[in-house]
């Protein structure tokens, strides 16, 4: 028998040891992607952060942003026309909206709807709707401030600085949540 030996060829080497480090590379990178506390992440929007600033069309057309109301206290509320918690939270939101938008106060609420006007302008004639509604048709408001359904409300200070995260429909008319309002409304 004839003994032979193994013979490697160089480029075939350098090429295994190449895939072989290009994989671990790519590993690392998605373990820090997904990592909880990786710095590809924006942290999660928290009360005591500042409320991130948005610009979406109104039902007229006109551009509104959400430091246009800087000295106010805003209630943000994001939602569609196909929800039915949103359905069912919104006379509730304009009985606010009439009892405190004479004060410091105003509500936005920023539509997700993909046919935009087309299915926002019928439900607010339809729910003698008086607050600001706004429209996002790509969804963008929900990645700004990290929404996972709907409807979700955000109470921002007269700052800027969020107070307080609702996740959920709620009747807006509580006593106590009226309070809670006014008192935010007195701050400075």
């Amino acid at each position: 028998m004839e003994n032979k030996e193994i013979q490697t060829d160089p480029k075939k080497i350098v090429k295994s040891i190449t895939v072989i480090f290009l994989t671990v590379i790519l590993i690392g990178i998605l373990i820090l992607l997904q990592g909880k506390d990786s710095f590809f992440k924006k942290p999660p929007l928290k009360p005591g952060l500042p409320a991130p600033d948005f610009t979406f069309p109104g039902l007229d057309g006109k551009m509104v942003s959400l430091t246009d109301y800087k000295g106010k206290v805003v209630f943000l509320n994001i939602w569609a026309t196909w929800c039915p918690p949103c359905r069912e939270e919104m006379p509730s939101m304009e009985k606010l909206y009439k009892e405190l938008k004479s004060e410091d106060f105003e509500i936005l609420a920023v539509s997700i709807d993909a046919l935009g006007a087309k299915a926002v302008a019928p439900f607010m004639n339809e729910y003698r709707l008086s607050f600001p509604a706004l429209l996002d048709p790509e969804g963008t408001i929900q990645q700004l401030y990290w929404t996972r359904g709907i409807p979700e409300s955000f109470v921002i200070d007269k700052k800027g600085i969020l107070a307080k995260k609702i996740i959920g429909a709620r009747d807006w008319t509580n006593p106590e949540v009226i309070r809670f309002f006014r008192n935010l409304i007195q701050k400075s």
